[in-house]
C-alpha cells in the first residue's frame, strides 16, 4: 500500500490471520475493510496494511518473537506511532506490545470505539459512546484518558501526553462513569417522551438497516431528498434521521428512517449502547435490509446484519425486504442473473441508488409490505379513551365501532407495529 502524505498520526494497519480459527472473513478482505475503518476517522496518515499470518496467537504478544522484530523493524523505519490490529487484543497483549514497539496501540474494538465517537451527533448518541469507551477501556491501564479532557470529537486513543498512574486513572473513569450515568438518565427520561409521541404519529415507520457502507444513506437521500451524508466510508451515518415519504401507488405517507450500519465483530459494549438508536427498527412496521450486492463477501455481510438482528429479538417474520444495492457495480451478465434470482424471491428488490434503478419497485414492495401481515382485532374502548379511539381513526385502521354501555368496540385491521405502538398509550 502506497504511503499518503505526512499528515497526522502515522498509522499501521495489521490484521492477524491465526489458522484454525473460526473466521469467515477472507484476509485481504478484512485487511480492506480495516483500511476503510482507519480512513473513517480524521487525523490519521496510513503508512501501510498488511496481512499477519500466524499459526496460533501467543498469550501474551499475539505475534511470535520473529514477527514482532520483523514489524518493529518496519514500525522505526516508517516512523509509526499508531498500530492498529484489526482483531481483539487482551490488556496484556497491549501493554506488552506498546512497550516492545514503543507506540500507541488499538485493536478493532477501539477503533470503533474512537469513529462511533468521532461521529456521534446526539445528545444521546456521545454519552452512550462514552460510556461503552469508558467500560471498554477500564481494564486497560496503559493509557493516558486524555478524553476525559478531549480538545476534539475522538476518545483520544490515538494522541495523548503519555502514560497516567494506574489509581489516578480509576478513579477518573469511576467519577467519569457516575456523571455519564447521571447524564445519561435525563436524557433517556426525555427519549422516552419523545418515544410515546412518535408512537402516537398516524405514519407507518420503515427502517433501513444494513451492513456500514451499503448505500443506506444514499438511497434514504434519493428517496426523500434529503442531505444526508452519504459518502463511500464506513460509518458515514451513525445517529438516525427520519423524514415524511409519500408511497406513490396511494398517496400514503411513511415515515423514513435511516440508521447505523452494522459490522462484522461488533464490539458488544456498543450493540448495547446503540440500542436506543435502533429503537427506530424495533418499532418499524417495515424494515428495509439493504445489501450491497456487488460486495465479494455480501453473503458473509448479510449474516452478521441479520445475527445482530436476532440479538435485537427481530426474528425472521420482521425481516421485511432485502434491497440488493449497487447493482450498478456488477456487470452485466452478473447483473441480469442476479434480477431473474430477486424477481424469483419474495420481497427482493434490486436497486442502484446512484441511478435511481429499482427505486419505484422498492416503494411498491414497501406499499405491499404494509398490507401483508395485517390482524384483524377487536378492541374495547372506554368513554374516556378519547385519545386512543382517535389515534385508531388517524391510522386509517378501524373496519367498525358499536357502542356499548361502557364505551364501544372497535374492529380494527392493523399490524403487528401498530398493535405495539397503540400498546403503549
Amino acid at each position: 500500500m502506497a504511503a499518503e502524505p505526512d499528515e497526522g498520526t502515522r498509522a499501521l494497519v495489521l490484521h492477524p490471520d491465526i489458522k484454525g480459527t473460526d473466521s469467515k472473513r477472507e484476509p485481504g478482505l478484512a485487511l480492506e475493510e480495516a483500511v476503510a475503518l482507519a480512513s473513517a476517522l480524521p487525523g490519521l496518515s496510513l503508512q501501510g496494511a498488511d496481512v499477519v499470518r500466524l499459526q496460533r496467537a501467543h498469550p501474551g504478544m499475539l505475534f511470535g518473537k520473529g514477527k514482532i522484530e520483523e514489524i518493529a523493524t518496519r514500525i522505526k523505519a516508517a516512523d509509526i506511532e499508531l498500530v492498529l490490529i484489526d482483531g481483539p487484543v487482551s490488556p496484556v497483549q497491549q501493554r506488552n506490545l506498546e512497550r516492545e514497539w514503543k507506540v500507541k496501540l488499538l485493536d478493532r474494538t477501539g477503533l470503533i470505539l474512537e469513529i462511533f465517537s468521532d461521529r456521534a451527533a446526539t445528545r444521546e448518541g456521545v454519552l452512550q459512546v462514552e460510556m461503552a469507551a469508558l467500560s471498554y477501556q477500564r481494564t486497560r491501564l496503559v493509557r493516558a484518558w486524555t478524553h476525559l479532557e478531549r480538545q476534539r470529537g475522538g476518545l483520544g486513543f490515538v494522541g495523548g501526553p503519555g502514560e497516567t498512574q494506574i489509581e489516578a486513572d480509576r478513579r477518573a473513569i469511576d467519577d467519569q462513569l457516575v456523571r455519564l450515568k447521571r447524564q445519561l438518565e435525563k436524557v433517556v427520561k426525555t427519549r422516552t417522551l419523545h418515544r410515546e409521541a412518535r408512537a402516537k404519529v398516524p405514519y407507518p415507520i420503515v427502517a433501513l438497516v444494513g451492513y456500514t457502507n451499503a448505500g443506506k444513506s444514499t438511497i434514504f437521500n434519493c428517496l426523500t431528498g434529503a442531505e444526508v451524508l452519504a459518502k463511500d466510508m464506513l460509518f458515514a451515518t451513525l445517529d438516525p434521521t427520519m423524514r415524511a415519504v409519500n408511497l406513490p401507488g396511494s398517496g400514503r405517507e411513511v415515515i423514513l428512517s435511516d440508521t447505523v450500519g452494522f459490522i462484522s465483530d461488533l464490539p458488544t459494549q456498543l450493540v448495547a449502547a446503540f440500542r436506543a438508536t435502533l429503537e427506530e427498527v424495533l418499532a418499524a412496521d417495515v424494515i428495509l435490509h439493504v445489501r450491497d450486492i456487488s460486495h465479494p463477501e455480501t453473503d458473509a455481510q448479510c449474516a452478521d446484519v441479520l445475527a445482530i438482528l436476532d440479538d435485537l429479538g427481530i426474528g425472521e417474520d420482521r425481516r421485511g425486504i432485502e434491497v440488493w444495492n449497487k447493482s450498478d457495480r456488477v456487470n452485466t451478465p452478473e447483473r441480469e442473473a442476479l434480477q431473474a434470482t430477486a424477481d424469483r424471491q419474495e420481497a427482493t428488490v434490486m436497486s442502484s441508488a446512484l441511478s435511481d434503478d429499482g427505486l419505484a419497485p422498492l416503494l411498491r414492495a414497501v406499499e405491499a409490505a404494509l398490507d401483508a401481515g395485517r390482524l384483524q382485532e377487536t378492541l374495547a374502548l372506554a368513554h374516556s379513551d378519547g385519545k386512543k379511539r382517535a389515534w385508531l381513526y388517524e391510522q386509517g385502521v378501524v373496519v367498525d365501532e358499536d357502542e356499548t354501555e361502557t364505551g364501544s368496540t372497535v374492529s380494527v385491521n392493523w399490524t403487528q407495529a401498530q398493535a405495539v405502538r397503540f400498546s403503549r398509550f
